[in-house]
């Protein structure tokens, strides 16, 4: 029962079924009991030893207690997850019992490890000559309790397994921040932390999400993987419902370059800033909440909004991104859907400099997709589970009016099809397979190939 409870604490596959949900929330109302016995029966334990080694020693029981302060860990909570199970946070299964996860951080190590990458083979089925091997990303994640309350969490990433000036590569914490947990219901988070928005920004390594890549309305619209540095306070309570709210960083578009495509690729992943030197007269405000007050069930938004010229521009411009969502886990069965919009204002006096330019700022940029995944074969620690995605995306929605033969076009939804499977070997490695298909542009047809872990 107690390896169970650690089990679930930590994190469980987003394939569960129903009746599973079920025992976890049981354990979890169990787990404080059972770890506060371990904990008990360690600090007998250590007490013996140190009788033992030290019979001289005028107090043994202090001896004790310092051996099991050095040993303490955090607990893996939906306010306070590890880097290696972030998907704790927007899981469909339900918060875990905070004074479970408090108890259990007397019991473990402070310091704790964590790693995920892919390596993906993606070959286009018209244009084989540009066919890739990459090792698109390699993260380390590193957690440290300081006391019970308090802990440090970073995590640094490697992307494209090479970085130089003449590698395509890149080197970038994608999270470094301190958290405390205020009261049972409440914690505190300060520093560079992943932004709460949509399904997939805050639980995106390989084995938390179906397909090869990750799907292109939480990567062209909402900018994934997007962290801010600021300030966030993270409440969890008792019916289910997470309340995450704060101030950040935002984006920059004095950046904004005109003459290449990244930002028809992607608006906001082009101005993003990562906390590198970044532009901070104009701050933002976000929030987000989630609710999974019924077991297998998450409904969910978030909204953010703050300015993005800091006073270097023609015009002050604010750029706001929302979204809606849901995922629901009834049996063998993993549902969800997802829609997100994007408005940057002012672009019509940002725009007029840029004229002539292939690639002006969009006034609105949106996206949604529909998902269904089955469990569809298990054996031991072998799981097989096709899915289907249906998405569609629109990086230039709309633009402003510049004046006859000025104003951009609006850009054309790109919709997608994903048909494909995970097959998971254990709890942390996977093997992924899937064929997409675009009906805007069939040149970006392609045959993908996928190799993930995480722990």
């Amino acid at each position: 029962m107690l390896a169970a409870a650690l089990a679930l604490t930590c994190g469980v596959s987003h394939a569960q079924t129903s009746a599973e949900v079920e025992l976890a929330r049981r354990v979890d109302r169990l787990a404080l009991e059972l770890i506060e016995v371990k904990a008990q029966l360690n600090r007998l334990q250590q007490q013996r030893s140190a009788a033992a080694a030290a019979p001289t020693l005028a107090n043994p029981s202090a001896a004790a207690t310092r051996t099991e302060t050095a040993t303490t860990t955090p607990e893996t909570t939906a306010t306070t997850a590890a880097p290696a199970a972030p998907a704790t946070t927007m899981s469909a299964n339900g918060p875990s019992a905070p004074m479970a996860a408090s108890a259990s951080a007397q019991a473990e190590p402070a310091t704790v490890f964590s790693s995920y990458g892919e390596i993906n083979y993606t070959r286009p089925t018209r244009n084989s000559e540009n066919t890739q091997l990459d090792l698109t990303r390699f993260v380390l994640g590193l957690q440290h309790r300081l006391d019970p309350s308090t802990k440090v969490v970073a995590e640094l990433e490697v992307e494209h397994a090479v970085s130089s000036s003449g590698d395509p590569g890149e080197v970038a914490l994608e999270q470094a921040y301190v958290e405390r947990q205020l009261d049972r219901t409440w914690a505190a988070r300060g520093g560079l932390f992943l932004m709460p928005a949509g399904l997939l920004n805050e639980n995106h390594e390989p084995t938390a999400y179906y397909g090869v890549h990750r799907n292109f309305v939480e990567t062209a619209i909402i900018p994934t993987t997007w962290r801010e540095g600021g300030i966030q306070f993270i409440g969890n309570f008792d019916n289910g419902l997470t309340v995450q709210a704060g101030i950040s960083t935002g984006f920059d578009l004095t950046k904004w370059d005109a003459t290449s495509t990244e930002g028809a690729e992607s608006p906001l992943g082009s101005i993003h800033q990562e906390l590198a030197l970044a532009k901070a007269r104009d701050l933002a405000l976000f929030g987000a909440l989630n609710w999974r007050g019924v077991p297998g069930l998450l409904v969910g938004g978030s909204i953010f909004s703050g300015g993005a010229t800091h006073g270097q521009a023609v015009a002050s411009s604010r750029i706001a991104l929302w979204d809606l969502h849901a995922r629901w886990t009834p049996g063998r069965w993993d549902l969800s859907t997802l829609y997100s919009r994007g408005t940057i204002s002012n672009t019509r006096a940002l725009n007029l400099p840029l004229v002539g330019n292939p690639t002006l700022i969009p006034k609105s940029f949106d996206g949604w997709y529909a998902q269904a995944a089955y469990r569809l074969w298990t054996r031991g620690d072998y799981t097989l589970s096709p899915f289907v995605r249906y998405e569609g995306f629109n990086t230039g929605r709309a633009y402003a009016d510049l004046g006859p033969g000025l104003t951009a076009s609006a850009r054309p939804t790109e919709k997608v099809v994903t048909v494909g499977a995970n097959f998971a070997v254990g709890p942390g490695v996977v093997l992924k397979v899937d064929v997409q298909r675009f009906r805007e542009d069939s040149s970006l047809n392609r045959f993908n190939l996928g190799l993930g872990w995480s722990f």
